[in-house]
C-alpha cells in the first residue's frame, strides 16, 4: 500500500464525511444550492447517507480492499450523477461535484494500480 493511496483515500473519506454532515445540518447555503440545482430538500438525508457510507467504506478499504473498491465506485457514480445535475441546471460555476468526483476517481485509480 503506497503513501499516496493512503493519503488520497483518507482525504477523500474526510471530504465526503464533511459533505455528509453538511447535508444533515442543512445550512442556508446548501439549501440555496440545492434549490438552484432543482434538488428537493427532502433528498438531503439520502444524499448525506450515501456520502457517509462512501466515506466509511473508504476507511474500511484500508483493511478490506473489496469493500473500499465498492465504496469508491459508488462515490464515482454518485458524483457523476451530481455533475449531470449541475450540467442540467446549467450552473457552470458550481464545480464542487467535479472536485469530489476527481477525489473518488483518484482513490479508485490508486487502489486499482496498487492491487
Amino acid at each position: 500500500m503506497t503513501l499516496a493511496l493512503v493519503l488520497v483515500t483518507l482525504f477523500t473519506a474526510a471530504a465526503n464525511a464533511w459533505a455528509a454532515s453538511v447535508d444533515v445540518t442543512r445550512p442556508a447555503w446548501v439549501l440555496a444550492n440545492m434549490g438552484r440545482l432543482g434538488v428537493p430538500e427532502a433528498r438531503l438525508p439520502v444524499l448525506g447517507a450515501l456520502k457517509a457510507a462512501g466515506a466509511l467504506g473508504l476507511v474500511v478499504w484500508l483493511a478490506l480492499p473489496p469493500i473500499g473498491v465498492a465504496a469508491a465506485v459508488g462515490l464515482v457514480l454518485f458524483f457523476v450523477g451530481a455533475v449531470v445535475t449541475v450540467v442540467k441546471a446549467r450552473w457552470w460555476a458550481h464545480v464542487y461535484p467535479v472536485v469530489f468526483l476527481a477525489l473518488a476517481a483518484a482513490s479508485l485509480a490508486l487502489r486499482l494500480a496498487t492491487w
